[in-house]
């Protein structure tokens, strides 16, 4: 079965031993220390004095006992360190002095438990020391000449080293380097945790950016599409009726309506050019605040009775700003087509210290012409809202007191481009 990177195998665990090649050494070394711990004392005394059965028996017995408790090493790594020391003065297993304090130096804790490392092999260097020279100092038949005492001291002390020293240092090392090899692996996992969830969060950002990118696309067709679908239609049920009776101006009619027509489809190939460009290409602003008289032109030419006034000085705005504007009187205006045809409408572009404000404003419909029957969404002014407030400004719209219905959209004088910009 496959894993994914960085997931941990798990361990098959038998007592306190991770795997059973663990179990297996630790039980090969108990029985090899025994062994030499019984054998090696046997064979010592049996050279200065006479060794009964009843005493290699207890002596084997005391050797399995000592050389046993390698067996719980990993479990508890002072036992074995102890029982060395309370055999050691009888007895030298190598060993068992070795394993024993290895594993005390590789399996504790270093500095936290470093006072119980040193006090525990300081012990042991001291009774190894002092066995090896009350081995060296026996005296022995076998040697023709007796080696000085300093130098039987010497050898002692390097012995005791050899023994005590080497495995600590090599335990400490070891123990290290494995702390070390698990907090990276430890860092491994957490940086791969980290990543799934930057992954994640990419995701999610990714999605949310699409959404946002969909609703601005709808926004835009919606504002693009309205309005000139709302003229042709406003156009073809005023061409429906004057057909018969004026053929001049149902020519002029169908004349503006393969115009609007044409400029919706301009707009159109404009957005989905947009949505081709690279990030790096410059988009296009193709409505702006300065293109108002030709959209109120627009809906005078469909009949709409429309003035526009303009007041203050001219200012330029961002693109994003000078557009939101723009749409805000094309939608005022595509209400107006929906639902107040024949009515006064009156368009308001004013520019201040304090930014520019603009309101589309249509008085209550009547005479013989209804409005034209145009289905509506009901998302324009909601999407017209949300863009407004997005750029920092405010929106209203809602009904008159005489009947009629206001549109209306401030944008803060933020929004306006500097003249230092401009150079």
């Amino acid at each position: 079965m496959s894993k994914s990177p960085g997931e941990r195998v798990p361990v098959r665990s038998f007592w306190w031993w991770e795997r059973r090649r663990s179990a297996l050494l630790d039980i090969g070394l108990a029985l090899l220390a025994a062994v030499e711990c019984s054998v090696s004392t046997i064979s010592f005394l049996s050279a200065r004095m006479h060794v009964t059965l009843l005493g290699a028996v207890g002596i084997a017995v005391l050797g399995t006992l000592a050389g046993g408790s390698l067996v719980v090493r990993r479990r508890w790594p002072a036992v074995p360190v102890l029982a060395t020391l309370l055999v050691l003065p009888g007895m030298l297993g190598v060993v068992l002095l070795v394993v024993a304090l290895y594993t005390l130096a590789e399996t504790w804790e270093w500095p936290s438990r470093r006072r119980r490392v040193v006090a525990l092999s300081g012990l042991a260097f001291a009774e190894a020391g002092a066995v090896m020279a009350v081995q060296l100092m026996t005296p022995d038949d076998t040697m023709a000449e007796r080696p000085p005492l300093w130098g039987l001291i010497l050898l002692s002390l390097m012995v005791a080293v050899g023994l005590t020293v080497a495995p600590v240092v090599t335990g400490l090392y070891v123990g290290a380097r494995r702390r070390l090899i698990d907090s990276l692996k430890d860092r491994a996992h957490g940086l791969e945790a980290e990543l799934d969830l930057l992954a994640e969060q990419a995701q999610e950002r990714a999605r949310r950016a699409r959404l946002e990118e969909r609703t601005r696309i709808a926004r835009e067709m919606h504002d693009v599409v309205a309005h000139r679908v709302s003229l042709m239609v406003v156009h073809s049920g005023a061409l429906e009726r004057i057909v018969v009776k004026d053929p001049e101006k149902a020519a002029q009619s169908a004349r503006l309506m393969g115009e609007v027509g044409r400029q919706a489809l301009n707009e159109l190939r404009e957005i989905l050019g947009v949505l081709r460009m690279d990030d790096d290409e410059r988009q296009p602003e193709p409505d702006s605040l300065a293109g108002l008289p030709r959209l109120v032109d627009q809906s005078r030419a469909a009949g709409m009775a429309v003035t526009l006034t303009v007041s203050g000085s001219r200012q330029e705005f961002t693109g994003e700003a000078e557009r939101t504007a723009y749409r805000v009187v094309q939608e005022g205006l595509t209400n107006a087509h929906k639902h107040a045809g024949g009515a006064q409408v009156s368009v308001l572009l004013a520019y201040a210290p304090n930014g520019v404000r603009v309101s589309v404003v249509n008085a209550c419909p009547g005479g013989e012409r209804g409005a034209a029957q145009l289905p509506s969404g009901g998302n324009g002014l909601v999407g017209m809202r949300e863009r407004v407030v997005a750029l920092g400004g405010t929106f209203s719209s809602g009904p008159e007191a005489d009947g009629g219905f206001r549109v209306e959209a401030a944008l803060p004088s933020r929004l306006a481009v500097r003249e230092d910009r401009l150079r």
